[in-house]
């Protein structure tokens, strides 16, 4: 599949712009540094959206990663495989201007916005990499892989990080969500000690705002996390195989 950029509409790039600028005005503040420079690296302005050939020269150039247009959102497999060969997934379907603040399914915006800048920082592209090759281990043990996402969705998706004391965002669901980047660093939800053991054991859903957040204090936190996660997974994976036999 390939992006059809000329078949974006003048609606398109309106909600392109005014998503990006309300939310710019929220991450000034509220977004973590490594993110902030990751977008300035990637040159995603307001006025444009962005073009993934564009978007890949710049990658290819910065840590090698692309992107890959899907339809929808990918089964287990297909993404583990895609982030293992360096590519990250994305749609090129934009949400409509009453859809701004929820849609049952990730639009451009989230893809492109919210995950694609990271993808300019070679440590963050490594914890994907690393991410990938354990979920390609036990891709053949449904629960393994549940657990597996559940780290997933409280780091990459819905993460929290202390810096100078201050809770910054640097989940991509709240990346690109106006309203869930205010609501998150609130009093309102619960703000959890980063625990891989935990997160592990955490169910969540994904058709409500969050109730709890995972806060790490450095990302070199989150990069080390991993040793521990596939020691946790191993155990499950020989548990459950040891239960069948």
């Amino acid at each position: 599949m390939k992006q059809a950029y000329d078949q974006y509409t003048t609606a398109d790039f309106g909600v392109w712009k005014l998503l990006f600028d309300r939310q710019i005005a929220n991450l000034e503040k509220y977004a973590a540094g490594k993110f902030l420079q990751s977008l300035k690296q990637i040159q995603f302005t307001a006025g444009r959206i962005p073009e993934f050939d564009e978007v890949n020269k710049l990658l290819a150039a910065q840590t090698g990663w692309q992107i890959t247009v899907v339809p929808n959102i990918v089964p287990d497999r297909e993404f583990f495989e895609m982030l293992q060969q360096k590519h990250f997934p994305a749609t090129t379907w934009l949400r409509r201007p009453d859809q701004l603040d929820y849609l049952e399914e990730p639009d451009m915006f989230h893809d492109v916005f919210g995950h694609l800048p990271f993808l300019a920082d070679a440590d963050y592209c490594a914890f994907l990499s690393r991410l990938a090759a354990i979920g390609m281990r036990f891709i053949d043990d449904a629960q393994v892989i549940s657990m597996l996402s559940r780290l997933y969705w409280f780091t990459i998706e819905f993460g929290l990080v202390r810096e100078d004391g201050q809770l910054k965002i640097y989940g991509s669901g709240l990346l690109s969500s106006y309203g869930e980047t205010l609501y998150s660093i609130s009093e309102e939800p619960q703000h959890l000690s980063f625990d891989v053991a935990t997160i592990l054991h955490t169910a969540y859903r994904n058709d409500v705002i969050q109730d709890k957040y995972f806060v790490i204090e450095s990302f070199e936190q989150l990069f080390n996390s991993l040793d521990e996660a596939e020691q946790i997974l191993e155990a499950e994976y020989a548990k459950r195989k040891e239960q069948v036999n």
